[in-house]
């Protein structure tokens, strides 16, 4: 047990030793005494290897710090980190890089390529929400062991938020490796890695969103047209179009030919990030003749809240839940109309899955049925505009 006691030395000892050589204070920490001068050194292993590191000169380093310094550097070792790699920043001019102010720069830097602001936030809100315990840890010190810990609370009940944390967690890390502030494998990694030490999700237990039977929509849209309320008429929009419910909220009158009766949503707003043009069909324009202003201006929102600017997504599942369909949600009815096309229809795979904007095959083919499609899509539309009225 004596190999491994510790404050061997006093502050009478160093001030006294004057025979070169090594001088053991235990824990690791060592006074080497040379002709050209004293400095302090810790020693230890890491990964089965022996490991050395300088703690400064004798001089500048009292036997007390030299020990704070070597306890710090064998909490690391301990942790499997090691210390060498945070010694890099000098002290003096730098403090260690932390995960929290590396990722936010980070964003700085990437936030151009978000398809817009949105997007933006909600890596930072992810971040700073669930990934808070990182944010103080030098980035260098991340380990598998912190993204656990980060990870581990909501890796069954919030699966989806779970999967984005670990990603964003992952790439923020893989972009300080990059900038040589950190070595070795990505602790974030998901396959072969971090899977094999979180619990398997039951693949039973993914929720979609809830949706009316096709067969119910007629009905429901009778007593959708009795409510007077702008949240009422975006729904009924959304249904007749098969939009996402962010791309009615966000609608321009600056989208909409009435000459050619097409409503062209803008790639910034799409969730493939590519241009959607929708038919509209007769129900869907008259919505709109209905909403317009006579001063209508190209930049002006279509369903604006009741004090201006954009409606809450908040707005239109609480206009559902007074009509009494508090079990289905707003995106749902994408896959109303989704399963009214492929029961009751024949209409062609392509042109409902490009009804619903979803990506199909290769982006030339993409382009292709998009200029051949808008036509047969518009057949669709009209089509799924009689069956909510009939």
């Amino acid at each position: 047990m004596t190999t491994r006691a510790r404050s061997k030395l006093n502050v009478k000892q160093v001030a006294s030793l004057t025979l070169p050589g090594v001088y053991s204070d235990g824990g690791g920490l060592y006074l080497r005494i040379r002709k050209s001068g004293r400095s302090w050194f810790y020693v230890g292993t890491l990964n089965g290897k022996r490991m050395e590191m300088g703690l400064g000169s004798a001089l500048d380093v009292t036997l007390a710090k030299a020990r704070e310094k070597a306890a710090a550097a064998r909490m690391l070792v301990l942790e499997g980190q090691d210390p060498r790699v945070l010694a890099k920043l000098d002290p003096k001019k730098d403090a260690p890089v932390t995960f929290g102010s590396f990722a936010m720069k980070f964003l700085d830097d990437i936030e151009n390529g978000f398809r817009n602001s949105k997007h933006r936030q909600q890596w930072r809100n992810t971040l700073k929400t669930y990934a808070g315990p990182l944010f103080e840890l030098p980035i260098a010190a991340v380990n598998t062991d912190n993204v656990l810990d980060v990870l581990r609370p909501i890796w069954l009940t919030k699966a989806e938020t779970a999967s984005r944390v670990r990603g964003r967690i992952e790439r923020v890390l893989d972009a300080a490796k990059a900038k040589g502030l950190r070595d070795g494998e990505n602790p974030a990694r998901g396959r072969g890695h971090l899977d094999l030490l979180l619990p398997k999700r039951d693949r039973t237990r993914v929720k979609h969103h809830a949706a009316l039977p096709f067969t119910e929509i007629a009905a429901f849209m009778i007593e959708l047209r009795t409510r007077g309320a702008t949240s009422a008429r975006a729904i009924e929009f959304t249904i007749l179009t098969a939009a996402r419910s962010g791309e009615t909220r966000g609608i321009t009158w600056g989208e909409i030919d009435l000459a050619t009766k097409v409503w062209t949503v803008p790639a910034s707003r799409m969730k493939a990030g590519a241009v959607h043009q929708v038919p509209l069909s007769e129900a869907a324009l008259a919505i709109l003749a209905a909403v317009r202003p006579d001063d209508a201006q190209p930049s002006e929102i279509v369903f604006p809240a009741p004090r201006g600017g954009f409606m809450s997504d908040m707005a239109m599942s609480k206009l559902l839940k007074r009509m009494g369909q508090a079990n289905i949600t707003v995106h749902g009815f994408r896959s109303t109309f989704r399963d009214w096309a492929g029961e009751v229809t024949e209409f062609g795979r392509e042109e409902i899955e490009l009804a619903l904007a979803h990506t199909i095959g290769s982006s030339t083919e993409r382009a292709y049925r998009r200029g051949r499609a808008l036509e047969k899509r518009r057949e669709v539309m009209d089509a799924w505009a009689v069956y909510c009225a009939s």
